[in-house]
């Protein structure tokens, strides 16, 4: 049983109260998913017709915060907890049963001291149809001893290696996410001072910065730095454009600033893979901030915020919202579907839209 709204878009132009309505049924319940339609195509195209949600999970600590990346050799989705405040209880890797009961564990990995985003990795070179060799990389935000890096996982055999953890011997602030390019191999990364922001990192020494690392060879390359907050990032399907979410809009320890960016920036990759051009404003988050992002093999852009899970068009039009009570900071789309991060609570929803990463992350080829 789901509950599907199909908003009037002539109504909400002209009417706060029915936008206060609408905000209401987005946090009706602390247990389902609502479903907000603004176009169609989000009923027909992404839930399809047998869609559906549930509540599989509720725990008493932030458990589901970021990542969300499925390891084929261990059959486990892994995410990523929230920073509690404490040294001595640090962020640790959620492991998610999601071929079980959906059961989880708590895991540390030698050399990652504070997890937050993460992308699948795959041996450079190797086929973009090809799962072989799967692991996982995980941005560490770093604490005040340990640096901000980029850590190789492999979950099936509890190893792992550091990647990279300065830019040219200039310590990197606090990495947020990456994506590795499903053609060249190449990890593209975020940068901002979260760990600063909130208490567990030293004073920021370079720019708030988006870059591009080829893990073969060492090359590093600062890409964009018009971001205030650089936060999620994604590659376009057709591996045109990289998505770059701003989250100026909450920092810390001034908190929020309604009047900062809370805004998705699409970018045009250059002919030679490299580079940045082009940025254009691709969307603005009304609730909360546009946090984790991922992309389905159509196009539409999805993105964790303050009400749960917003998609855009290719166009940048809103089609929908998958409604949670607190919102959500990132998700990630399984087979058939996509798994919801509110923190506390664990969501399942199963889709017709299928994630741009499913085929070769699920060895699905």
């Amino acid at each position: 049983m789901v509950n599907i709204t199909h908003v009037n878009l002539l109504t909400l132009a002209t009417s706060i109260p029915y936008a206060n309505e609408l905000y209401g049924i987005a946090n009706a319940s602390t247990e389902d998913v609502s479903f907000l339609s603004y176009n169609d195509s989000f009923v027909h195209d992404i839930l399809g017709p047998n869609v559906s949600q549930q509540l599989v999970g509720s725990y008493n600590y932030q458990a589901f915060h970021e990542a969300g990346i499925f390891n084929i050799a261990t059959g486990k989705l892994y995410a990523t907890s929230n920073w509690n405040g404490s040294f001595s209880d640090p962020i640790n890797v959620t492991a998610i049963d999601i071929h079980g009961n959906n059961s989880i564990q708590s895991l540390h990995y030698e050399h990652l001291a504070e997890a937050n985003g993460g992308t699948a990795w795959y041996p450079v070179g190797s086929p973009a149809n090809s799962s072989e060799g799967q692991q996982i990389v995980f941005c560490d935000e770093g604490d005040l001893t340990n640096p901000a890096q980029l850590v190789l996982v492999d979950p099936a055999t509890n190893t792992s290696r550091v990647l990279i953890n300065n830019f040219l011997g200039r310590n990197f602030s606090s990495i947020n996410d990456v994506r590795q390019h499903p053609v060249t191999g190449d990890l593209w990364f975020t940068d901002v001072p979260y760990g600063y922001w909130q208490y567990f990192r030293p004073a920021p020494v370079i720019k708030n910065q988006a870059y591009r690392f080829e893990s073969n060879t060492g090359v590093v390359q600062a890409v964009a730095d018009d971001a205030f907050a650089p936060n999620g990032i994604e590659f376009s399907p057709d591996l045109k454009h990289v998505y770059i979410t701003d989250t100026g809009v909450h920092t810390f320890p001034n908190k929020d600033n309604l009047t900062m960016p809370s805004t998705i920036y699409r970018y045009d990759i250059t002919p030679d893979g490299k580079r940045l051009q082009n940025r254009q404003l691709f969307a603005y988050s009304d609730i909360g901030l546009p946090d984790g992002i991922h992309c389905d093999t159509m196009g539409n852009v999805y993105a964790g915020c303050g009400d749960g899970i917003h998609v855009w068009n290719p166009e940048g039009v809103l089609l929908g919202v998958f409604a949670v009570d607190g919102g959500a900071a990132n998700f990630a789309f399984v087979p058939g579907g996509m798994y919801i991060f509110n923190e506390y609570k664990l969501f399942k929803v199963t889709l017709q839209a299928e994630g741009r990463e499913v085929k070769r992350d699920f060895g699905l080829y």
